[in-house]
């Protein structure tokens, strides 16, 4: 979900520091891959430890997946050496992209085999012992694999790039990164290919006007202009995706509220997100975020924010536990995923309550536990850039 190269600074932890990489499980059909950047790394070790969750076993037990490949940038492509299943004889995998003017024919291949060369990795390519089979596609292509139909399309980037359409028996996702807005005809195949979609993740790199400005022709997007399509196409929901390796937790924030001014069903993409689709509709899940140990003690404390279909509340509530990155509470109110809430807690003994705690938060988890109550997560963000914390 981050682009152009991976990121470790502490502001950008919440959402995280992968470069692109997304799982597809199509529950009993095939398995994709979209794009192998950084993330890709974690995938294969989370597949490993979870004994293969989603892969379909066929007697020796192998992982058989689809992989998506938009482009050949290297944060697209940076975790392929690393991808632990490449390495086991037993798993078959289905790779797709297009062939580059600058490679020629069987240019994901290439790309592939040029990831072990030396003298930029210590092995070589032939110790990836899965078997790999390499089919090249461009904009237009159609094709189905096991009752799943995927659509491609041209995307405005330089040396070119491809998104994607997956129709699924359960809806259909459009994966539009690294794109420009601008020229007629990209512009028309994207809205071709996210006609109706039940999400979009759409490239939102840069604010808009650094793309009017500094940051025009460099072949990325902004929220204003994932708004304008998911308006335009029907879609129902927009993820925002590919965030700058500059942009903060807040920056992305500050995006993310923007766009759902415009659009409410956004989402800003965060590492560990997964999205369900199901015929009760579009499932949110965002990651863990406890960061730290939890104390479990009781203050009282009085919470802000917006339920769910947006209308402003504000209660009191106690908080159960808490860390120095975030609480956990329970609220009347059902806040959103991904909204802020405004925590004003109560100083201990101060019956005045002349000098209570503010802290501002984001909504990571919400779930009913019991009557009329909602359990919350939440992680405290803060108000602006501190210092680097010292020993």
């Amino acid at each position: 979900m981050r682009g152009s190269t991976p990121t470790l600074e502490r502001d950008t932890w919440r959402y995280g520091g992968n470069t692109a990489c997304l799982e597809l499980d199509v529950a009993g059909g095939p398995h994709f891959i979209l794009d192998c950047g950084t993330g890709l790394r974690m995938l294969g070790n989370h597949l490993h430890a979870m004994h293969n969750r989603w892969s379909r076993w066929e007697g020796d037990g192998g992982i058989e997946a689809h992989v998506l490949v938009t482009h050949y940038h290297w944060d697209h492509i940076q975790g392929l050496p690393f991808f632990h299943p490449f390495f086991e004889a037993q798993n078959r995998f289905h790779l797709y992209s297009f062939q580059s003017k600058h490679l020629g024919r069987h240019s994901l291949k290439q790309v592939l085999e040029a990831q072990f060369a030396s003298p930029y990795f210590p092995i070589d390519v032939s110790m990836m012992t899965a078997t790999r089979s390499f089919q090249e596609i461009e904009g237009g292509d159609q094709w189905d694999v096991r009752g799943t139909h995927i659509s491609t399309a041209w995307l405005n980037h330089p040396q070119g790039c491809l998104g994607y359409r997956i129709d699924t028996p359960a809806g259909s996702i459009v994966y539009a990164t690294d794109n420009e807005p601008g020229p007629r005809e990209y512009d028309n195949n994207l809205r071709q290919l996210a006609q109706g979609a039940d999400v979009l993740i759409y490239d939102a790199q840069y604010s808009p006007e650094q793309l009017a400005s500094t940051r025009k022709g460099w072949g990325h997007s902004c929220w204003l202009e994932g708004v304008k399509v998911a308006r335009e196409t029907k879609a129902k929901n927009l993820i925002l995706f590919h965030h700058d390796p500059d942009s903060s937790g807040r920056t992305v924030d500050g995006y993310l509220s923007a766009a759902r001014q415009e659009f409410p069903c956004t989402w800003a993409a965060m590492e560990g997100m997964s999205v369900k689709l199901s015929e009760r509709g579009t499932e949110v899940a965002l990651p863990e975020s406890r960061l730290g140990q939890r104390r479990r003690l009781k203050f009282s404390a009085t919470v802000s924010g917006q339920t769910e279909d947006g209308t402003p509340f504000e209660e009191h509530a106690t908080l159960r536990d808490i860390s120095l990155q975030g609480a956990y509470l329970s609220l009347h109110n059902r806040p959103r995923l991904q909204s802020e809430m405004r925590v004003v807690i109560d100083a201990m003994g101060d019956h005045s309550n002349s000098n209570p705690l503010c802290l501002r938060a984001t909504v990571t988890h919400c779930t009913r536990v019991h009557g009329d109550q909602n359990g919350v997560g939440v992680f405290f963000v803060e108000d602006a850039d501190s210092d680097p914390p010292r020993d």
